[in-house]
């Protein structure tokens, strides 16, 4: 599980956002942009309370904007009034993610850019002139991405919303970029590559099954963009695909009562948090079907998380400690048959299963059985595995439980196979 944090100028301008208008109507006063008492250790420190391992920071988003010192793109914390001129969120971040053992991530935004008038990766204009504008930007963008590559260590990931398109097109060549200066990052995404996929959804969640392999390198391209044959691939992938590019799952913390803010909005209260049980949900629809998680945080004017967020994260990691961090039994073991004897019998309704993906994911289709008044009976059944399979039975008091796979490509290597409570103290 991981998060993103968006911040621009628009958390500045008193205004609900609007995605369609901030993608065309540039920011006129720029030194709106004044968090005052900027706490990026308090952003990590909530993430991690959460349970976050990675963290990721909008360096730019659709105005534009860049919340670190660029030498190539003047549009940035350079021309602003706070801390004269000379502040750098992006290493207040990465410093901040190192600082508590989180993995630093950046997404940049080049799809849209307001102020120099960019929809959708395109130039406006016609011509010879929009043709130059176009070449310039694709310039810019190469040289803002190797910056980033460059000055803040090793980085987990790269996540070009919307992806970075195709270079020999209205794209930047960013990708031999990100390979020489971060060759151990995960690169999300052109047309070319995709280092994991997105899910098809901003729910947070995934369907079921969802395998890590895919048919092709990339997640997208122009031919599949909006098909809607793709979109299911995206939820479920495919267990014979010749690629692996495992399934992402995001949302926003704040997307209860109709609300879906990636951004702080002005008149913000704590009933756009997701409920904690409406979370868990979340967590096991997506963590537990084989998906990494992604939250989006809102950090607000002053700079900070609002209490409100930073509470609610505290008590998720809480609950998804209390109820997966505990196991009554667990084993592993390269085997088609594994079992767990408890002492004596205990409630239980959950069963964590999974994969060393090392080995690729061999397993297609498993059952879990528990032993009641001496015979086994299967209660719960699956498909996918990978990475971890979070999975739920109707609350039974038994002792002994195994995991059968029915079918698996070679030999299953289970590296995790544990059972837990019913989740009541």
């Amino acid at each position: 599980m991981g998060v993103v944090f968006h911040y621009d100028l628009h958390v500045f301008d008193g205004q609900v956002y609007g995605q369609g208008n901030n993608r065309i109507n540039p920011v006129e006063d720029y030194n709106i942009f004044n968090p005052t008492q900027l706490d990026t250790d308090q952003w990590i420190e909530a993430a991690k309370a959460a349970g976050a391992k990675f963290a990721v920071l909008t360096a730019t988003h659709e105005t534009g904007f860049g919340l670190w010192q660029s030498d190539v793109n003047p549009y940035c914390l350079k021309s602003v009034k706070w801390r004269d001129g000379k502040g750098d969120i992006v290493r207040d971040f990465v410093n901040s993610c190192r600082k508590y053992g989180i993995q630093p991530g950046i997404y940049v935004g080049i799809r849209w850019n307001s102020l120099l008038g960019i929809h959708n990766f395109k130039a406006e204009g016609d011509g010879e002139f929009a043709r130059n504008r176009q070449a310039w930007y694709k310039r810019l963008c190469e040289k803002m991405v190797t910056e980033l590559c460059t000055r803040y260590g090793d980085l987990f990931l790269i996540w070009f919303d919307g992806g970075a398109d195709d270079p020999t097109g209205l794209g930047p060549d960013v990708e031999p970029i990100v390979n020489k200066y971060q060759p151990n990052c995960l690169f999300y995404h052109n047309v070319n590559r995709a280092d994991f996929r997105w899910g098809g959804s901003e729910s947070g969640t995934v369907g079921y099954p969802c395998w890590s392999t895919f048919p092709t390198p990339y997640s997208h391209s122009n031919a599949t963009d909006g098909v809607q044959a793709h979109n299911v691939l995206l939820a479920h992938g495919t267990p014979d695909g010749a690629y692996w590019v495992p399934a992402m799952a995001d949302t926003p913390l704040r997307g209860y009562n109709g609300r879906h803010e990636w951004f702080w909005e002005p008149g913000d209260d704590d009933k756009a948090l997701y409920p904690l049980d409406h979370l868990m949900d979340i967590y096991e629809k997506s963590v537990g079907r084989n998906a990494t998680l992604i939250v989006g945080l809102t950090p607000n004017p002053d700079g900070v998380l609002p209490a409100g967020d930073v509470q609610r994260l505290k008590e998720w990691g809480r609950e998804i400690d209390r109820r997966f961090g505990h196991p009554l039994a667990q084993t592993s073991g390269h085997s088609s048959e594994l079992q767990l004897s408890l002492e004596k019998a205990q409630d239980v309704c959950y069963y964590i299963l999974q994969e060393d993906i090392r080995q690729g994911e061999r397993i297609r289709s498993y059952r879990i059985e528990a032993k009641v008044g001496g015979k086994w009976e299967t209660v719960a059944q699956g498909t996918s595995v990978g990475h971890k399979r979070i999975g739920t039975f109707d609350t039974l008091k038994a002792s002994d439980f195994r995991v059968v796979v029915e079918q698996s490509t070679d030999t299953p290597c289970i590296r995790n196979f544990s059972i837990y409570g019913a989740g009541e103290d």
